[in-house]
């Protein structure tokens, strides 16, 4: 694809990436093979959306690339160790991820597990990087970027989202039940990307909650769209077996509302979040293409 929003995300991947071979070429450590299967987790085909959102987060506020790299870096590392962990015997029991053997096939289980805890380490000593606490401002800068993520990523957060669809798996959960799960499971480091790239242009308080709206709206519609793609779509476009969802029984938004509630909650939740971002006026640009590009995404 050529369109404008593809090749703006391509080029972001493409700093990202140079930035976390930069950064994790630093701290080969003591095992080889960890660092193996960290880079397979981390070099392995992703769209890099969350990384694509710090830097257009922080451009919107005034910070440039450079100062939000770790940011875009740490960030990928938490959704790339979340991706190995999820896919584990334990959890979904994937073999394919982006039409490729997930890490546990590809080395073994134990590896795959030590590589997701180290690549969620890793995210953290990005952020603490002892330029940034060179000076007060910075520290407290830093601090609130490694809350943001953190809160974002465990117990309040990401984890919590992942530990309830494993729970509720085969049950009939209502539409706030199936939202709320999505919430922490997918959208709150899509919502944690926009703030890290805020917090550091120091963006003020009425900027970050609008920003966070926005991020909430697109989190649930990346989901809407993922379990959408997952009955419309196909396996090679995909890069993971299409319907391994209902296979599994999951709870998914076509599940609960038919394609065409899918679809319409879909549209719903594009022009809630498309229309949050008025007061940015047209620099806000960037962001509403890419709520665009989410809803209409193939893969």
């Amino acid at each position: 694809m050529n369109d404008p929003v593809s090749i703006q995300l391509k080029a972001w991947a493409t700093r990202v990436e140079h930035k976390l071979e930069h950064f994790l070429g630093q701290n080969s450590g003591l095992e080889p093979r960890l660092a193996d299967a960290m880079r397979y987790a981390l070099f392995n085909g992703g769209k890099r959306i969350r990384p694509a959102l710090v830097y257009m987060s922080g451009e919107l506020c005034g910070a440039t690339p450079e100062q939000t790299d770790r940011a875009a870096a740490a960030i990928e590392a938490i959704h790339c160790y979340s991706l190995v962990h999820d896919d584990l015997p334990a959890m979904d029991d994937d073999d394919l991820r982006r039409g490729k053997p997930t890490c546990h096939i590809a080395f073994d289980e134990a590896t795959a597990i030590l590589a997701g805890d180290a690549l969620q380490c890793f995210a953290f000593e990005l952020l603490s990087n002892e330029a940034d606490l060179s000076d007060a401002a910075g520290a407290r800068r830093a601090l609130r970027m490694m809350r943001v993520l953190a809160n974002a990523s465990g117990m309040h957060g990401m984890v919590a989202g992942q530990a309830y669809d494993l729970t509720h798996v085969g049950d009939a959960l209502t539409l706030a039940q199936l939202e709320q799960m999505h919430r922490h499971k997918t959208g709150r480091l899509i919502e944690a990307a926009l703030l890290l790239g805020a917090e550091a242009a120091d963006a003020d308080t009425q900027t970050l909650d609008r920003l966070a709206l926005y991020g909430q709206l697109i989190g649930l519609a990346f989901q809407v769209q993922d379990d959408l793609l997952d009955v419309e779509g196909d396996t090679v476009t995909l890069g993971k077996p299409q319907g391994s969802d209902q296979a599994q029984s999951k709870p998914t938004y076509p599940a609960l509302l038919g394609l065409e509630g899918a679809h319409e909650k879909l549209n719903e939740l594009h022009r809630e979040a498309v229309a949050c971002l008025a007061p940015f006026g047209s620099a806000a640009q960037p962001l509403i293409a890419l709520a665009d590009y989410i809803v209409t995404r193939d893969h």
